[in-house]
């Protein structure tokens, strides 16, 4: 799955009269709850942190480097929630900056075995380079003393994450046991409003609702689908029942076929190149930034944005929006599919139990056992409860009888804008989701109406319920220096090639030729086996998660 994810995932609101048919079929959200009723059950919390935090967290200092070219580590101490975790666990971090070349900045540390003590990085390859090259310190010795990790992922998902020897190297971040995703679908309230709030549930209805937009509105953009049109992978999801995108691959049977021959995929393609030919989709796709899409949004520039993530950017173009017009902003609906499928069994998201990515300690770390203690309390309820919701005295003071925080009068005045200058959450390099979602939902439901967080609300309303369990098809790449690796590399190649070319199509004619074009390069590039090493790891997982 193309990495599309926030750094912090966070979360909210669902169409009115566009997605009646299948309101019905979705649980209400429960009204707010208010926040004296929570306090009859309040627990105290104390101004330190549990006795158990600072028995067992070992004070340390390490080098942190997040292998992604998007991604700039803030300095540690500068936000008041790890400048708490410094004067009170004294731990303490060293950002190693990717300065958005991070392939090569990976690859020149391991070649002069200049490696930072953590690294963050995805599954797979990466890890799988460095444990091979003996630099990866294995975490099994840890786990029972510093149970956390244990508890709360659970044997089986630790399981999926050894590596061949046996061994756990990676600590797992944004694990979970239950649904979750932020992709979808988002339109712009108040055109749908001024259009006549037509029904937008079909890829019928939404053409013809994109065609209005463009006729009427000559500065929108009718839809928006992303940076490197990444959104139009989260339209794949709309074309069948409980058929999230996979990358390059398509699931058959027992077997994985070419995603060129999957007639999903080609089906899609020909409806996004039919939109981009028709000019109901930014013409700009494969060169706008994601800055130029949130302007784009936060200005009102955009009808209908489609993404991997549309609950983070939707929550700030939403309250910018209403800053100038309480009528205006955007909220999320159902996903738009084909006509005739069950818009219930329609799933453009997908999660696995592993989460997102993964956190590694290099053996260039002195003190490993000191990092794996920070962590494992980091990924606990306290360490989770401090890094998502901030420091006890700030936004809380006291939790209730589970644990959940209950606001105090900051949490329930501060409007959301002033709470994200405090980069709540940013440093959660370990999440765990169950009780992060758990915990969010209960605490937004002590709110009043208009003070909930958007993304909170539209993750409960529309994309946790539209989201399937991928755990089966993780771990599916090779290493890049395999003979599979490197057809791996020129199928990917082959692919953004012909994703490129079928949007500029002048016909689905020529759409559907491109594909089969594409096909034919891919198997001579040995795709065939490819497919064969995947399918071979995707059965072995289907076992291992009996």
């Amino acid at each position: 799955m193309t990495v599309a994810l926030c750094t912090v995932l966070l979360m909210a609101g669902c169409g009115g009269g566009n997605n009646a048919a299948v309101q019905g079929t979705a649980e209400p959200v429960k009204e707010p709850a208010a926040a004296t009723a929570a306090a009859e059950t309040a627990v105290p919390a104390t101004t330190e942190p549990s006795t158990d935090a600072v028995s067992t967290v070992k004070p340390v200092t390490f080098s942190y480097y997040s292998n992604y070219d998007w991604d700039t580590t803030e300095q540690w101490g500068a936000d008041s929630t790890t400048r708490w975790i410094a004067d009170t666990l004294k731990v303490n971090m060293t950002p190693v900056q990717s300065s958005g070349a991070a392939e090569t900045k990976f690859s020149t540390m391991i070649a002069s075995g200049s490696l930072p003590d953590v690294i963050m990085t995805d599954r797979g390859a990466s890890v799988e380079r460095l444990r091979q090259g003996g630099m990866l310190v294995a975490l099994d010795d840890y786990l029972d003393k510093y149970p956390n990790l244990k508890n709360n992922a659970g044997e089986a998902t630790l399981g999926m994450l050894r590596s061949d020897d046996g061994k756990l190297y990676q600590f797992p971040n944004w694990y979970t046991s239950s649904p979750n995703g932020n992709g979808g679908w988002i339109i712009n309230k108040k055109i749908y409003k001024e259009l006549g709030s037509p029904k937008l549930e079909t890829f019928d209805d939404l053409y013809a609702y994109l065609k209005l937009v463009k006729e009427k509105y000559s500065d929108v953009v009718p839809l928006e689908v992303g940076a490197k049109g990444r959104g139009i992978d989260t339209m794949y999801g709309g074309w069948a029942e409980n058929k999230p995108y996979l990358t390059r691959a398509n699931p058959v049977g027992n077997e994985l076929k070419s995603i060129f021959e999957d007639p999903i995929f080609i089906e899609n393609m020909q409806y996004a190149s039919k939109l981009f030919r028709d000019k109901l989709i930014s013409q700009d796709v494969f060169t706008q930034t994601g800055d130029q899409i949130n302007e784009k949004l936060k200005t009102g520039r955009v009808a209908v944005y489609v993404d991997g993530d549309v609950v983070n950017p939707g929550r700030g173009a939403d309250g910018a929006l209403k800053a100038t017009d309480p009528e205006a902003g955007y909220e999320i609906i159902w996903p738009i599919h084909k006509a005739g499928l069950d818009a219930t069994k329609i799933t453009p998201n997908n999660y696995n139990s592993l989460g997102w990515n993964v956190l590694v300690i290099t053996k260039n770390a002195k003190d490993p056992e000191a990092i794996f203690s920070y962590l494992d309390w980091l990924t606990g309820e306290e360490g989770q409860r401090i890094i998502n919701f901030g420091r006890k005295g700030l936004y809380w003071d006291e939790t209730d009888a589970d644990g959940v925080p209950i606001l105090n009068a900051g949490g329930l005045s501060t409007e959301q804008a002033g709470k994200d200058k405090e980069r709540i959450g940013r440093f959660n390099w370990v999440g765990n989701t169950t009780f992060i979602d758990q915990t969010k939902a209960k605490m937004d439901a002590q709110l009043p109406a208009d003070k909930q967080n958007w993304t909170t609300l539209a993750q409960q309303k529309v994309t946790w319920k539209t989201s399937r369990n991928f755990t089966e098809f993780v771990n599916l790449d090779p290493l890049p220096d395999s003979e599979e690796g490197t057809i791996a590399t020129a199928v990917n190649d082959i692919y953004q090639e012909a994703f490129a070319k079928t949007l500029y199509a002048k016909s689905d004619e020529e759409v559907l030729n491109l594909i089969n074009q594409a096909n034919e390069d891919a198997s001579k590039a040995g795709y065939g086996k490819l497919l064969a090493y995947q399918t071979e790891r995707w059965q072995n997982n289907l076992s291992r998660m009996k």
